[in-house]
């Protein structure tokens, strides 16, 4: 919830909770979105081998830490048990439900092989290395690499982004109907909104995908341990 603790960072919208404008909203979508701070569901879709390596898998895709302030591995497992899918998907890859688990067991297949241990116990560095080559290969188990990572991206996304912990962290006031916006323009903010601090511009994504590559170029090089 807002408000910084010794371990984190100073907020980037101090003093916001998205929760305070709930009144503000629809009785639905109050439900709605209220049901996403309640206890997980059981799990109905993965296995427990296959949720040891999706959580991590999940973390390493949205950078989160250890303490998962949103669930977004039970989100998703949710979303494929109540076949919420985004209605289409590619003619090379197979439904939503049998892609997440094909290829969340390659995932641990490529640990084990390569480096002989879990996914979950590989240092962060090398779980990046594993994914950077789904990222940037073009086939991979037999499956499309683009679409694979297309759709552990949008699912993960759309997870992380659909929980108010997340709206808290990016100064998104939640639902807009009935009430609306009526302070539009750049720069201008609703009564209720909190001005950001600290605002600078994240890492360059391209940055970050050379460091990977070059760490992957490493590793198939001389004195690999791949």
């Amino acid at each position: 919830m807002p408000g910084s603790e010794p371990d984190r960072p100073v907020p980037r919208f101090p003093g916001f909770d998205v929760l305070a404008q709930q009144e503000h909203w629809d009785h639905v979508t109050r439900g709605v979105v209220l049901r996403r701070l309640g206890p997980p569901p059981k799990l109905r879709v993965f296995t427990p081998e296959e949720e040891a390596v999706c959580r991590p898998l999940l973390d390493r895709l949205l950078g989160l830490s250890d303490d998962r302030p949103v669930p977004v591995f039970e989100l998703i497992d949710a979303r494929l048990a109540e076949n919420e899918t985004d209605g289409w998907r590619y003619d090379d890859m197979p439904d939503d439900v049998e892609a997440w688990r094909r290829s969340v067991r390659h995932v641990g297949e490529d640990a084990v092989e390569r480096h002989g241990v879990h996914f979950a116990t590989l240092p962060r560095a090398r779980q990046d290395d594993l994914l950077e080559a789904v990222r940037s290969g073009s086939s991979w188990h037999g499956l499309p690499a683009p679409r694979v990572w297309s759709l552990w991206m949008r699912y993960a996304c759309a997870a992380f982004y659909s929980h108010p912990e997340a709206w808290n962290e990016i100064g998104f006031g939640g639902p807009a109907y009935p009430r609306g916006y009526a302070n539009l323009g750049l720069d201008r903010r609703e009564h209720w909104e909190v001005r950001e601090v600290d605002a600078h511009d994240p890492e360059p994504w391209a940055q970050r995908v050379e460091r990977a590559r070059r760490r992957q170029a490493g590793n198939d090089g001389p004195g690999s341990d791949r």
